[in-house]
């Protein structure tokens, strides 16, 4: 993991939330909070003032200073030409696979549900430090070549496919595939000249919707970490999980597993 610290800016109206942000932001000394605005007016000069690595940003901001919503923002972003573009986390309490999947086609990384039962603030961040890291780190910079690329490409896949059956994610799995295709889509695309979000990329092979992709995936994962042994959990899945869920999300689960095989290939 990288120790370059994390620069965020927080677009949000909600002050509750805000203060939740703050105070749990300040507990840690890997992520600094560059400012805090109502507006998507002063969040596009902020941004580009302090070329933040990350924005965090509600996309509704009823009581804010500027317009109601951030689409126009992102909009904006997406046309906008950075040395390192920074990651863009949505929260929201809208629930629309509509939307989401125009997020995720406007770039966004990570999109979190508000009202969803395991929501924090801290797993939003958590969340955030850990796919930052993970492209920071030079280990998972570039793709891996080899003489042989057909003869890499099955070692990768076998790779993944050793891991999901160390912990109990087992073909009968609906979501195993989609595990399985964002870990391999990460390890060699990092650097590809079209990339696309692992979210996009999954719902243009397969034409499913994003919440049945994430479902899925959420489900088999679930699978693993209820009858699968705590020893091999342990032992084979030792990044941080979220002390309120005590399950990774599909995001957290696929870069861990993405850093840990592309680190093994070196």
């Amino acid at each position: 993991m990288s120790n370059k610290i994390l620069n965020v800016l927080l677009v949000e109206d909600d002050k509750s939330e805000c203060l939740k942000f703050e105070k749990y932001i300040k507990t840690r000394n890997d992520v600094n909070l560059v400012a805090i605005t109502d507006s998507d007016i002063e969040a596009l000069k902020l941004i580009k003032t302090n070329l933040p690595d990350a924005v965090i940003l509600d996309i509704e901001l009823h009581n804010g200073t500027g317009n109601s919503n951030t689409f126009g923002l992102i909009e904006t972003l997406q046309k906008m030409r950075f040395a390192k573009k920074p990651k863009l986390v949505v929260n929201t309490v809208v629930s629309s696979n509509t939307i989401y999947d125009y997020l995720h086609d406007k770039g966004v990384d990570l999109i979190f549900y508000k009202k969803q039962k395991n929501y924090s603030v801290e797993n939003v961040i958590n969340t955030l430090v850990l796919i930052s890291g993970y492209s920071e780190d030079t280990s998972f910079t570039g793709n891996i070549v080899v003489e042989d690329t057909e003869e890499n490409e099955e070692k990768i896949s076998n790779m993944i496919n050793e891991e999901l059956d160390l912990i109990g994610i087992g073909l009968h799995l609906k979501g195993r595939t989609y595990l399985h295709d964002a870990i391999y889509y990460l390890i060699t695309n990092e650097n590809g000249g079209e990339k696309i979000s692992v979210v996009q990329y999954l719902i243009n092979k397969y034409k499913r919707a994003s919440s049945t992709i994430s479902r899925n995936m959420q489900n088999a994962i679930l699978h693993a970490w209820r009858f699968s042994s705590l020893e091999d959990l342990e032992t084979y899945y030792t990044a941080k999980i979220n002390y309120e869920t005590g399950v990774p999300t599909p995001t957290e689960f696929v870069y861990y597993y993405a850093n840990k095989i592309k680190k093994a290939l070196k």
